[in-house]
Formats: C-alpha cells, sequence, structure tokens
C-alpha cells in the first residue's frame, strides 16, 4: 500500500472520487482487518460505520460510543490502509457545536480526511430530526476545524428525513441547502431508493449525492444514472459478517458440522494483509 504524502493530498484524493454518474462506492469497514480486505479487493476509499464499529467495541450504535475509544479505532484503521479514509463520526460524539469541532481534529490527528455528521436525534422524549438551525451550526463548527487546520476535510452531511420517517423530498431538500450553506460538501439521505426520488434529490442537492444501498436497492449502475456521486453500504457489510457467525455457531453447536466455515479467507492471506511490507 502506498499511502499519499500528507493529510492534505489525501483529502484531495478523496474529494475527486465523488463525480455523479460515476459514483464512488463504499463497502462501510468496522476495523483494521476488514479495512485491509475492502482495499485489497480495489477500493478507491475506506469509510468506517459508526454501528459496526460500536459493535466491535461492545457498545450499541446511537450516540453511546465514547469519541475516545472510536477515535482510537480509527487512528487503527488508518494506519493499515494507503488509500483515503472517511469517518462515521455519528452525530459528532459531542453535545454542541464546540464538541463536534474537536471531534473533528481528533479525526484529522487519526487520519481520516471525511466524516459523516448525522442530524437524527437518539434523546428521549425530543423529535426524531435535531433543529436545522442547530445542525447546520454543527456542521459549520466542523468546517471551521478543519479549514484552520488546512485540511479540506469532505463534510459528508446526513440527512435522515427517510430513514426516521420524519419527512419528504421537500423538507430533504430544504435541510440539505441549509447543510450545504454551512459548509457540508456532500449530502446523505439513507433511505432513499426508490429510483424516481433519487433522480428528484441528485437533481435538486446542489452537492454529490451518497445514496445508502443494499439488499433491494438499485444495484450501483442505475444509481449512477440516476445522477448518484457516491453508494454506501453503511452497516450492512458487519451485520452480513456477524449473520455469518451466528450460522457458523448454530451448526458446530447444533450439528457439530462445519459447513459454515468452508469460505473462509486462509489465515495467512488474513496474516499477509497485517504484515508490514519489509
Amino acid at each position: 500500500m502506498t499511502k499519499q504524502n500528507t493529510p492534505r493530498d489525501r483529502a484531495l484524493a478523496f474529494r475527486a472520487l465523488h463525480v455523479p454518474g460515476r459514483p464512488l462506492v463504499l463497502a462501510n469497514v468496522w476495523d483494521a482487518m476488514s479495512a485491509r480486505v475492502v482495499e485489497e479487493a480495489g477500493a478507491a476509499a475506506v469509510a468506517t460505520t459508526s454501528a459496526g464499529l460500536a459493535w466491535a467495541l461492545g457498545a450499541a450504535d446511537g450516540d453511546r460510543l465514547d469519541r475516545d475509544r472510536a477515535l482510537a479505532a480509527l487512528a487503527r484503521i488508518t494506519g493499515v490502509v494507503g488509500v483515503p479514509v472517511t469517518a462515521d463520526i455519528e452525530s459528532g460524539y459531542a453535545e454542541d457545536a464546540a464538541g463536534v469541532a474537536d471531534t473533528v481534529r481528533a479525526v484529522l490527528a487519526a487520519g481520516a480526511v471525511g466524516v459523516n455528521i448525522e442530524d437524527a436525534l437518539y434523546v428521549e422524549g425530543a423529535g426524531p430530526l435535531r433543529p436545522v438551525a442547530e445542525q447546520a451550526e454543527r456542521i459549520a463548527a466542523a468546517r471551521e476545524a478543519a479549514d484552520a487546520a488546512g485540511v479540506p476535510l469532505f463534510v459528508n452531511a446526513r440527512v435522515d428525513t427517510f430513514l426516521r420517517g420524519a419527512g419528504d423530498v421537500d423538507l430533504t431538500l430544504e435541510r440539505a441547502a441549509a447543510y450545504r450553506a454551512a459548509g457540508a460538501d456532500g449530502i446523505f439521505v439513507p433511505g432513499a431508493v426508490d429510483p424516481g426520488i433519487v433522480k428528484v434529490l441528485a437533481d435538486g442537492v446542489e452537492a454529490p449525492l451518497n445514496i445508502l444501498a443494499g439488499p433491494g436497492a438499485p444495484p450501483v449502475a442505475e444509481l449512477a444514472a440516476l445522477g448518484a456521486a457516491r453508494v454506501s453500504t453503511g452497516s450492512s457489510l458487519a451485520a452480513a459478517a456477524h449473520a455469518l457467525v451466528r450460522r457458523a455457531a448454530r451448526e458446530l453447536l447444533d450439528a457439530g458440522t462445519y459447513g459454515a466455515l468452508a469460505d473462509g479467507l486462509a489465515y495467512g492471506e488474513l496474516n499477509a494483509l497485517l504484515t508490514p511490507e519489509r
């Protein structure tokens, strides 16, 4: 693996991968080994999944993982890959905009050059989405922190209107415009996979559009034709890996057989992925 020389180089390389009609495809990872496997498969960049990372660290998803553990895991990931890394930082691992800025500085120190920041709320009794002005303030803080560090961090603003059943296309576009004005570089709308809706969003969002894909979603080629600039899998890869663990464990415990283990990667191949080059 050959890492771009500076954080700025990596950030610019990552930014250039977002092309409507020729999207950046991200198989989201959760630890160093999954990152190396995805990089070895030919990925142009590596993205983390906050859910998968939280699960690997013994926490539930949804703003329950503390920043220090999340950023330590991120540093392990950036340390083993040569391609740019973008980090899913949930809602910023912080209570307020100043805390989000602190998180972004820590993300840069950990070696990542992009972030996802979501506008969903996980506070009991609160609405499903953070007030748009408050979220815009958090995005602006992230932008300012990165700019002050001299790194053109790619800020991917997640709009959870569809994922949380909290709005329609018009509200999504309103939030997207506010986040763009605050300094977001891209807009991520998980839950929007209907081709007609994807097309309206791609045409209406004045920024690279990120679609969350997985089983049941249109294939990447169709999303590309609709104007998507980024297609990611979120927690799906981690969920599929854990499903294999459960199938294999149940087969072993119930039947005493090993069929589910037959297609595993070889020990030597995996070990080589994390063996330093000499």
